[in-house]
């Protein structure tokens, strides 16, 4: 290769086969038979097998079928969602550079960017996305944004001899580079090569394999025990093992799989028309389980662009309003004073610039820019004044100029003037104006604009000085001596409208925010003050400092590295909470993957980040995450709702084969009633059960305990008592009946059954309303059902049922209502304990430098 040619493409195509292609590792694609297993290997599925099979050993090919059936509709609604969501994630693939610029044998080209091999010479141009890492042999004021991997937010000047890294993209100027790694030897490879550990199960799913295990082990128990006294008292023995089975069936919620399945796919169908797209179904109950909400910066928390807020000019100063590059905004003087005074400051802002703003191509459109981010602010500032840039640089100009550089720190240009003569502006950093000879002004003026600048530096803003001096005529050479201050500009990448609502939102519901990014401290520290993320005083970590990460808890980290990342995630996860990461960057990449649960944004997002996470934002709202966190709750609630429901049901069925030949009930009821019975409670009400909607104050509390079980909290109380309701409802009836010398049996299969659904409309959480309708049309159809037991008469032959006189089923209906009233008021009198810890208010918003 030489330095004007390139490769030739002879060379190309023999590293191409030597290096392979320049594309970062992705993850093969899920067979469809892994999908299944993965579904099937949840320990309450396995629960739901076993008592499949056992039930197809009886000859219980009904009940077998309804088990199987759940199995079959939990593992499809699981699959489904996964593939939808992954389809929709590879459509967001936007943020891969699709085609590069190389020189071979001589001649520009351009070439899919896999193409690009070691040695290549690259051609970046404005715009550009760099297709891999390369040293810039050629810089012509070539600006580089490196946020996506570095999350710094100011773009990068790279002159000749200096690095750019594969995803970087160029904002200003143009260079020739030549390629040094590619693929997975890249920056972005090596970022990605930290992504490899595979998370662990979420705790819902860590809570439901307990669950599974205590149920399964506290069924087979009892069970054993009512076979046992069966036998005991002389029953055939393929009676009582048939009834022990059932009872086994019984007592496991096998509709608990519909239930969690049912509640987060509303929850996911939910946040999907929110525009948060979920990639795994547990991710939405995880939501809910956050305590600790750890963030990026750039892009997550700001807008990802450049706005300048505050003008300061020896005379006067002012605030900019409007957000991002559109011409919408007021200049508004701290005093009062006219905007026109900032005129000077501004023209010569617009004036001294090489960027471009472009109006948005439809009506939902944006304003964007093309350059500089930090000129685009300058330009946008001038509109919200009535400056047009393409009228201003006409009036006046440019002749000549000396372009930004890291050494000077300062851009030059000269531009006639419509009287003659003509104007030299500067602009750069303070540093490198505000002294002698650059400027002629007064020293205590100096000091004054330097002591301002300071100011505005430390509240995290980047600040520009322009200066300006008018001559007879263009120079021949322009020299940066004897000008005049026209003023400074303060810019920064400003907060998301919906961030700070949002980390008030998280404060409120017991969730600590807290701020992981590779930008400037001093600018971490303003963006996070003025959300609410720390206050004034708290301490900011710089990463870069020896020990940092051992000074024990921080609110903001700055400057870190995407493998200090993650170090933090698994440090603040070692402390025991469920944490949340949100970002964009391939630099945050690790971290998404990390964290209990990773969100990403969708627009701004790269597609490392998008890969790694289990929730992506597609129209980059944070606000979205604290939907997402009210859904979790809710979907949580659900859970523990029908947990109530079913083992209280199952618990009490067990309870009245226990305790009904001590009370003169031989066998109180047959196999099949009890299948009967579970089959209608279980089922659609059981189901519907999921679909409740959020109960008010959901996220006026603290979350739960990471370590609490999901029968903690009172709930596995909450099943006894209502137990005790149904069996006592039960076996009263059955005893009175007995006694009596109506058909007693028959009475206490109706009123098992129907207390049982009086329950499950006492479980409701808006009971006088018609929120949830298909709870109210599951329950009516189980009555119906259940009383179609008792009249029609293949189904009384297949449950030996007697029908019962209307005045029998009256008292009978009457009674069962006590299982509504026994839910509605164990709610009112023992109402679950909210957990305690709620953070202190959040701190208040960052004043105005």
């Amino acid at each position: 290769m030489t330095p004007l040619s390139g490769l030739s493409s002879a060379e190309a195509a023999s590293r191409l086969a030597r290096d392979g292609a320049n594309v970062l590792p992705r993850k093969p694609p899920v067979p469809l038979w892994r999908r299944i297993a993965t579904q099937l290997r949840d320990p309450l599925i396995i629960v739901l097998l076993i008592a499949a099979v056992l039930t197809v050993t009886t000859g219980d090919w009904a009940d077998a079928a309804v088990i199987m059936l759940v199995i079959v509709v939990n593992t499809t609604v699981g699959v489904v969602q996964e593939i939808r969501a992954d389809r929709a994630i590879t459509a967001l693939a936007q943020l891969a550079s699709p085609e590069a610029r190389v020189v071979r044998d001589g001649r520009q080209r351009q070439i899919p960017s896999g193409e690009v091999v070691v040695g290549d010479l690259l051609i970046l141009a404005e715009g550009d996305i760099v297709p891999a890492d390369a040293e810039v042999s050629e810089s012509a004021a070539l600006l580089v944004d490196e946020s996506a991997l570095t999350g710094e937010s100011v773009p990068v000047d790279k002159p000749a001899g200096e690095t750019v890294s594969s995803g970087t993209v160029v904002v200003r100027g143009r260079g020739r580079a030549e390629v040094t790694a590619i693929g997975t030897a890249s920056a972005g490879g090596r970022i990605a090569s930290l992504m490899v550990e595979e998370t662990g199960p979420t705790p819902l799913q860590r809570r439901l394999m307990g669950v599974g295990r205590l149920l399964a082990g506290v069924a087979v128990l009892l069970s054993a025990v009512v076979l046992a006294l069966g036998l005991v008292r002389g029953q055939p023995v393929e009676l009582m093992v048939v009834t022990a089975i059932s009872l086994v069936v019984a007592a496991v919620p096998e509709s608990l799989p519909a239930v969690v399945t049912l509640s987060l796919a509303l929850g996911a169908r939910r946040m999907a028309a929110r525009n948060a797209l979920v990639r795994r179904l547990p991710a939405v109950e995880t939501l809910g389980s956050v305590t600790t909400l750890a963030t990026d910066k750039t892009g997550t928390l700001t807008e990802g662009r450049m706005v300048a807020r505050h003008l300061w000019t020896p005379e006067a100063q002012a605030t900019v309003s409007g957000s991002g590059y559109a011409p919408e905004g007021q200049v508004t003087g701290e005093r009062p004073v006219d905007p026109r005074a900032f005129n000077a400051l501004l023209t010569a802002a617009v004036l001294c610039n090489d960027a471009r703003l472009s109006p948005p191509r439809d009506a939902q459109g944006e304003w964007t820019a093309l350059g500089d981010p930090t000129e685009a602010a300058l330009l946008a500032a001038a509109a919200k004044l009535g400056l047009d840039r393409e009228d201003v640089q006409a009036r006046f100009p440019r002749v000549a100029e000396l372009p930004f550089d890291s050494d000077r720190k300062r851009m030059s240009s000269v531009h006639l003037l419509p009287g003659g003569g003509a104007r030299l502006i500067c602009k750069g950093a303070p540093e490198a104006l505000l002294h002698h000879p650059v400027l002629v002004d007064d020293p205590e003026l100096l000091a004054r604009a330097a002591a301002r600048a300071d100011r505005f530096a430390r509240a995290g803003y980047r600040v520009l000085a322009v200066a300006s001096a008018d001559l007879d005529a263009a120079p021949s050479a322009i020299q940066e001596s004897g000008l005049s201050l026209l003023g400074l500009i303060a810019i920064l990448d400003p907060p998301r409208p919906a961030a700070a609502t949002a980390v008030a939102d998280c404060r409120r519901a017991g969730i600590r925010p807290i701020l992981i990014t590779g930008d400037h401290p001093g600018t971490a520290r303003a963006i996070a003050t003025e959300l609410g993320i720390i206050s004034g005083g708290d301490r900011v970590v710089d990463c870069r400092e020896p020990g940092a990460l051992d000074q024990g808890r921080a609110g903001v980290y700055a400057r870190a590295t995407p493998e200090q990342k993650l170090d933090i995630i698994q440090s603040l996860q070692a402390q025991g909470g469920v944490l949340a990461m949100t970002g964009d960057g391939v630099n945050d990449g690790p971290a998404l993957r990390r964290a209990d649960i990773g969100v990403a944004m969708g627009r701004r997002g790269t597609e490392v980040a998008r890969q790694a996470a289990n929730l992506v934002l597609a129209d980059d709202n944070l606000d979205t995450v604290v939907t997402a966190v009210e859904e979790g709750r809710r979907v949580y609630a659900n859970i523990r709702r029908f947990l109530v429901y079913g083992l209280s049901g199952g618990a009490a069925e067990i309870a009245v084969m226990l305790l009904g030949p001590f009370a003169g009930l031989p066998l109180p009821l047959l196999p099949a009633q009890i299948l009967w019975i579970n089959l209608l409670t279980h089922g659609l009400p059981g189901v519907a059960l999921g679909g409740e909607p959020t109960v008010p104050g959901a996220m006026a509390g603290p979350p739960r305990p990471p370590t609490q079980s999901i029968l903690g909290a009172g709930l596995w109380q909450r099943v006894i008592r209502i137990a005790v309701v149904l069996t006592a409802v039960t076996l009263g009836v059955a005893v009175w009946a007995s006694l009596t010398g109506r058909p007693w049996q028959s009475m206490a299969f109706f009123a098992l059954g129907a207390t049982q659904l009086g329950v499950a409309l006492g479980s409701r959480t808006r009971p006088r309303s018609l929120a949830n309708p298909m709870l109210l049309l599951a329950a009516a159809g189980a009555f119906v059902l259940q009383l179609a037991a008792l009249y029609v008469p293949p189904l009384r032959q297949l449950l030996s049922t007697e029908p019962l006189n209307a005045g029998d089923l009256l008292i009978v209906t009457a009674l069962s209502a006590l299982g509504y009233a026994a839910a509605r008021l164990d709610r009112i009198l023992h109402p679950s304990p909210r957990p305690q810890g709620l953070p202190a208010e959040q701190p208040g918003p960052r004043q105005a430098p």
